[in-house]
């Protein structure tokens, strides 16, 4: 007897598991449309332009996505979300992937119901401060009022680096970035801290942005990513894959303008990208041979999300460093598609 309810509990285990693994992809194909989590408002990563039009890095691999498993880059719903509530809004449904510069750390991938699937912005926590401040290193910041934002790493790491350094320090926590940032713009704090890349696009919107500068000091590592539940392994691969497909792209020459050119390429690398010939890697993934093909198109390669939102040429002025591909002495280095 006991046997056979073990046998049976196994079968609804195994049968419960089929249906999630298929879930996300059949939604998200039912509704016509990917819910894609994001920031409330951060300049290069996610930001709604004054038409109510995303843009930004996070925002473009929803576009990836979207076009990998829809076939329209624009076939996105973008929800903002703040630090505190964006797990529970992934994890409760109300959106599909989690596109927010979030950092990949042991335990929200393992105690959060959630997946990382990459790293698409290789990052380090950051402060800015007032030039009038009068201090030219983190190591000056004995008894500063700090701002930050609810929720975060940065709330753990700026009081790991001041106790570390024997220093006293008072800590702002608000949940809504520009929040935040209007309290330290406003004198409520001296200190504004959260990933370096946040820290240039936030001082953006500073009354006097030229009035203050960032510090030297970068105290942590923080690899951002996009994240998925964990209940849906067909899913997370999709989202994998289309981060591999967009670093991949930069390191063959592969870009939105060239791709259909480039389906003419005689390089077997290139054919299985593009999903050229009998190279069909999408079935495996529920999705069509030319998945990969899609995302390209609708978005360009990381090199080209990276410049357009993020790079040297936009305000943010982000050199690639550490996010160049391995090939060009970065950390992006793609799995290979074959």
């Amino acid at each position: 007897m006991k046997k056979t309810l073990f046998l049976a509990s196994a079968a609804a285990v195994a049968l419960t598991a089929g249906i999630a693994n298929a879930g996300t992809l059949e939604d998200v194909q039912g509704k016509g449309k990917l819910a894609c989590g994001v920031s409330q408002g951060l300049p290069g990563f996610s930001a709604a332009t004054e038409a109510g039009v995303y843009e930004g890095l996070d925002v473009d691999f929803c576009r990836a996505v979207a076009a990998a498993v829809l076939g329209d880059g624009q076939a996105v719903e973008f929800t903002p979300l703040s630090a505190k509530d964006r797990f529970t809004a992934l994890s409760s449904g109300e959106i599909d992937v989690l596109a927010r510069n979030t950092t990949w750390t042991i335990s929200r991938d393992t105690d959060l119901g959630i997946s990382f699937v990459g790293v698409t912005y290789y990052d380090g926590q950051g402060m800015m401060v007032p030039a009038d401040l009068g201090v030219s290193s983190a190591l000056e910041l004995d008894g500063a009022v700090i701002c930050t934002n609810t929720g975060t790493t940065t709330e753990l790491n700026i009081t790991d680096y001041f106790n570390q350094h024997g220093m006293s320090f008072e800590l702002v926590a608000i949940e809504n970035s520009d929040e935040v940032v209007a309290a330290y713009d406003s004198g409520r704090c001296n200190v504004f801290t959260t990933d370096r890349s946040g820290v240039a696009a936030e001082r953006l919107k500073l009354a006097d942005p030229d009035a203050h500068i960032v510090l030297p000091e970068i105290i942590s590592k923080e690899p951002l990513g996009p994240s998925v539940r964990n209940d849906d392994d067909q899913w997370m691969k999709i989202n994998r894959w289309v981060l591999n497909a967009l670093l991949e792209a930069e390191e063959f020459g592969i870009t939105a303008a060239n791709i259909d050119e480039m389906l003419a390429s005689e390089n077997p690398s290139v054919q299985r990208i593009l999903g050229v010939g009998e190279n069909d890697l999408g079935a495996p993934m529920g999705l069509s041979a030319d998945w990969a093909y899609k995302a390209i198109k609708a978005v360009g390669n990381y090199g080209e999300i990276y410049e357009r939102n993020v790079g040297p040429s936009t305000p943010l002025k982000l050199e690639r460093g550490v996010n160049a591909l391995w090939s060009n002495g970065g950390l992006q280095y793609a799995a290979p598609i074959r």
